[in-house]
């Protein structure tokens, strides 16, 4: 497994499949993608196939500097081994040296095991957001200081 930064083309075509299934592509081009001090990550396979990814950026959350997450994915081929967990531990570890103290993220309601075994928690009420409409929830994970 190979966990890299790429831009973001490298990682689009897994985001919309995978998290906009059967809608256009267009929305799964987030208006953060493009921001100062976005990054991209991409988890690779020893075929060197894009089975996980994830975008990081500075959002804060209720006026506390923080930095947010976006495009989650893993391929469903995949699933149970490790990639998402990697990928996104790889991105905490970016936000970390990047000086963050606080990663958030609207997380889907079905994921929230997976997020809470790395270490996040859930906030708040549960809610759906357009276009998907899928209940999530605000998770929030607390960077330990390095």
């Amino acid at each position: 497994m190979r966990i890299e930064p790429v831009p973001v083309a490298e990682i689009f075509d897994l985001r919309w499949s995978v998290l906009r299934a059967g809608l256009p592509r267009e929305t799964a081009v987030y208006p953060e993608d493009a921001l100062p001090g976005t990054f991209h990550l991409a988890a690779y396979d020893d075929a060197d196939r894009v089975v996980g990814c994830v975008t990081f950026f500075p959002d804060p959350l209720d006026g506390t500097p923080a930095h947010r997450f976006r495009g989650m994915a893993s391929d469903p081929e995949v699933r149970g081994q490790g990639y998402g967990a990697a990928v996104l531990r790889a991105g905490l570890a970016e936000c970390a040296a990047r000086g963050a103290t606080l990663v958030w993220c609207n997380g889907r309601t079905s994921a929230r095991g997976f997020y809470e075994h790395l270490g996040f928690k859930a906030v708040g009420d549960e809610f759906t957001t357009p276009p998907t409409h899928v209940p999530h929830y605000v998770f929030t994970y607390d960077v330990p200081a390095v």
